[in-house]
């Protein structure tokens, strides 16, 4: 928001084309990181929505402890490199 208004103050006081291209790069930057800010924030609201239902839904998980597992031994001569 500050970069738009950044832009058009800009505008306002710089005269040319060093204004025009002032303002068009402020504003533009200030509307993409807008809008970004807004999908970020329907995006991170979507995720506590989630897990918000995920806790209501289930139980919480058991806490047991997982135990290594061994991979079999291999038969056969060793090769050597």
């Amino acid at each position: 928001m500050i970069l738009v208004v950044a832009g058009a103050v800009g505008a306002a006081f710089v005269a040319g084309v060093t204004g025009q291209i002032l303002a068009m790069a402020l504003i533009g930057s200030g509307l993409v990181i807008l809008t970004g800010l807004v999908f970020m924030e329907v995006g991170l609201s979507e995720d506590r929505e989630r897990a918000r239902e995920l806790r209501q839904a289930s139980p919480p998980p058991s806490r047991r402890r997982l135990e290594p597992t061994r991979l079999p031994r291999r038969r056969g001569p060793r090769h050597e490199r």
